[in-house]
């Protein structure tokens, strides 16, 4: 769900959807006390969005896992932060907020959109990277796209990309990754995109996905992903055990 594209912001076009969580934060939340609010993502919140991700997405994402791209919880990583800024930059993703204004970043929705030929700089940027386990993910991500003809198949010129959902740790099962996604889908509708897309790499998100109304349209097992020597690259943790693209028609 990450892959970095080069693409002129949207933010003119995104609607505000700022929204009090009400009987929703009491079931994700569960307490009252803590309203939840929704909104787009400004510039003067990036950082705070990528301290977010340090802390929380980054380390525990079951690619980024597997390969030990970002072992120490909090840490950096230059080139993970460049592909979410980027996407931020478009003007289409969402986040929560905990607490009265301004609020505390809980979660997370970056969203972006790909065009034809948006693979091919994306492939061309990726063969740049020093870091070999950072390709190794996204050579993945992109050879399982490149294996599909979306545009044709749905005949659409864009596709509206739900790249990354991250919740704050202390959120965790309790339905407000749902939520991005629902207020994510209202953007990409209000903003006239007709195919939503997810590169799903866990279960939990597949799992959200599905939920969502996205359906599986390309599978890739990672026991079956190897490298020329015949090693599994990719031996993620239990339950997550496959890279499914899904995708819903808007």
């Amino acid at each position: 769900m990450r892959r970095q594209m080069n693409l002129i912001s949207r933010a003119s076009l995104l609607p505000r959807i700022s929204w009090h969580a009400g009987l929703v934060a009491k079931r994700a939340m569960g307490s009252e006390k803590d309203p939840i609010t929704f909104d787009c993502i400004p510039e003067d919140r990036f950082c705070e969005v990528i301290e977010h991700l340090r802390k929380n997405f980054f380390c525990d994402e079951p690619l980024n896992s597997a390969v030990g791209l970002c072992p120490v919880p909090g840490a950096p990583h230059a080139e993970l932060e460049k592909m979410s800024l980027s996407t931020m930059k478009q003007g289409l993703s969402v986040m929560a907020l905990m607490g009265e204004s301004p609020g505390r970043v809980v979660g997370v929705a970056l969203n972006g959109v790909t065009r034809p030929g948006d693979l091919e700089v994306a492939e061309r940027q990726l063969a740049l990277s020093p870091d070999p386990k950072f390709r190794s993910i996204f050579s993945l991500l992109n050879e399982a796209n490149r294996k599909l003809s979306l545009y044709e198949r749905y005949n659409v010129d864009s596709i509206f990309e739900l790249r990354i959902v991250s919740v704050d740790s202390s959120t965790r099962g309790r339905g407000l990754a749902q939520q991005l996604l629902k207020k994510s889908e209202e953007v990409a509708r209000n903003n006239g995109y007709h195919l939503l897309k997810a590169d799903t790499t866990g279960k939990y998100s597949q799992r959200m996905a599905a939920q969502g109304g996205l359906e599986t349209v390309y599978t890739v097992m990672y026991d079956s992903y190897k490298d020329s020597e015949g090693k599994v690259i990719f031996n993620t943790s239990p339950p997550h055990d496959s890279l499914k693209i899904m995708v819903k028609k808007l």
